[in-house]
């Protein structure tokens, strides 16, 4: 079997919102891949979170080219070749999230051709995987807080997460001191907790939107709320500053979705900066990088969760390893994919039933894909 061809497509999805009476339009861009081998079989690679334009041209000009009449079963020697065309000196960024999209399309055709969805391919740990919802967005006000968590609630879920910091430190000359930002998600989760009661797992994630000295004093403030993890608290998910912070709160510390190099997983685990690791399928280098991290986890006794959405990506990651965590039912994410895939899992009573379908399981409606690509 030989790749015969590389596409990706950058898209531009728009969605309304029709939550709790609230009439708001969002938005969300993302890479979308097929890789087609010489006997008919084609893959679906994706990756997001990133600028897609720049990601699109370089699997198209650079990354796609270089691996035609490879091996698509070989994602070993297609990982390691597109990691020193695109990543060289062991950068992150655009060219890990190509590398992941391609990825991601090559582990499609191995399931595909194998005739094994990817979970039991991966592993097989588990047939179903446990979930949380991400849903507490800015666009929701605090009075509108407490009853979009009973309303996500009220859909099977008993783990629920919210942003907070709000881009604090990318907002500085609105002017927006982040104190203010702080002591406004003080309040925020105190409503959430308030309306969604004692039993229920409450997560935040800060989108690495504030400083060292405002994140402790976040979690300071937060502690008696019981929060399950705070992700990404700090900018640029500094290594030392992360430490200090987890010596400084009772809070647990979660980051990694973001991240693109194995050593970057390393070394926050090795210095102690974090309670649980999110490597993320369609950003951190794809299933072959991630089943590494996983590994890396399991023998530092970390945790491993999905962050950074996508979940039906994930979830084969998160039922194929024995260490394997929650995955993230992000609100926006799974819009997003409605738009572009014929039919998905859904969650019942906080799990997702992994498919028996061969390969990633999700089938693209073309037309929509054509309609939603960025010209």
């Amino acid at each position: 079997m030989k790749i015969t061809r590389v596409h990706a497509r950058a898209l531009h999805i728009e969605f309304p919102i029709g939550v709790l009476g609230i009439t708001d339009t969002q938005s969300m861009n993302c890479v979308f891949t097929e890789v087609e081998t010489d006997d008919g079989h084609i893959g679906y690679g994706f990756s997001a979170i990133t600028n897609v334009e720049v990601v699109t041209t370089a699997i198209n000009k650079v990354a796609g080219p270089a691996i035609l009449g490879d091996d698509p079963v070989a994602t070993e020697r297609v990982w390691d070749k597109l990691y020193w065309l695109l990543c060289p000196r062991g950068q992150g960024g655009h060219g890990m999230h190509a590398i992941a999209a391609i990825d991601v399309a090559l582990w499609d055709i191995k399931g595909k051709a194998l005739d094994l969805p990817l979970w039991r391919l991966l592993g097989g740990a588990r047939k179903k995987v446990p979930v949380y919802a991400t849903f507490g967005f800015g666009f929701f006000d605090r009075d509108q807080l407490g009853d979009a968590a009973k309303h996500w609630i009220g859909l099977g879920f008993d783990k629920i997460k919210m942003t907070v910091g709000m881009n604090a430190l990318a907002r500085r000359d609105e002017p927006r001191p982040l104190e203010d930002a702080i002591r406004a998600d003080v309040a925020r989760v105190q409503a959430v907790r308030e309306a969604a009661g004692p039993d229920v797992g409450i997560y935040i994630d800060a989108n690495c939107s504030l400083d060292p000295l405002h994140a402790i004093k976040l979690a300071k403030q937060l502690e008696p709320l019981d929060i399950a993890f705070f992700e990404e608290p700090i900018n640029q998910n500094d290594i030392r500053p992360m430490v200090d912070m987890r010596r400084q709160t009772s809070i647990p510390l979660a980051c990694g979705q973001n991240e693109g190099q194995a050593h970057r997983f390393r070394d926050l685990m090795i210095h102690g900066a974090v309670d649980v690791i999110q490597p993320n399928v369609v950003i951190s280098g794809g299933y072959t990088q991630c089943i590494k991290v996983a590994g890396m986890a399991q023998a530092f006794n970390v945790t491993i969760d999905n962050g950074g959405a996508w979940p039906f990506h994930n979830m084969h990651l998160h039922g194929g390893v024995a260490n394997g965590g929650l995955v993230e039912c992000h609100f926006l994410s799974i819009e997003s994919c409605k738009r572009i895939f014929k039919s998905l899992p859904e969650q019942e009573n906080g799990w997702l039933t992994l498919p028996e379908t061969p390969g990633v399981g999700l089938e693209p409606d073309l037309n929509a894909v054509h309609d939603l690509e960025i010209h």
